[in-house]
């Protein structure tokens, strides 16, 4: 059995070695360009970035007790993937990331409606994920959250 993940650091220090660096990288860039106001923690056993309840106390409609999550990555068996909840409810930044994404890497696009899935570690667009954290404040997010995903 796995030792519980409490932490970021916890989390990193579990992934495979090979992986370490990528994922430090990947939480440097992220927390480096996010919008103020979003805080760090595990939620849903991945590195994620929130919006705290101090900011939005009713929290997630599906568990309120979880504040409204936003940005999130993990180690998975075969890639490091990406979620963010802006490419799945703003169709302006889904189409952004799809067209911007080619000029980034030679790689197809492996995605799904909120996940960017990475396969080849090396070739992760550590640039294209800092101008994708830079999009939405959580100001903005919380308002497309109220408007499009909690009223559904």
């Amino acid at each position: 059995m796995l030792p519980k993940i409490n932490s970021p650091k916890d989390y990193i220090d579990q992934a495979p070695q090979e992986r370490k660096e990528t994922l430090k990288k990947l939480q440097k860039t992220i927390t480096e360009n996010l919008p103020k106001g979003f805080e760090e923690g595990i939620q849903y056993g991945m590195i994620s970035y929130y919006v705290p309840h101090a900011m939005y106390p009713d929290g997630y409609h599906c568990n309120k007790k979880e504040p409204l999550p936003f940005m999130s990555f993990a180690s998975q068996k075969n890639s490091v993937n990406l979620y963010h909840m802006g490419i799945y409810a703003i169709p302006e930044i889904h189409n952004w990331f799809v067209k911007e994404y080619p000029k980034h890497s030679s790689r197809k696009l492996d995605m799904g409606k909120s996940c960017v899935r990475f396969k080849k570690l090396e070739e992760i667009p550590f640039d294209l994920i800092a101008e994708l954290s830079q999009k939405i404040t959580l100001k903005e997010w919380i308002k497309v959250y109220e408007t499009n995903i909690k009223k559904k």
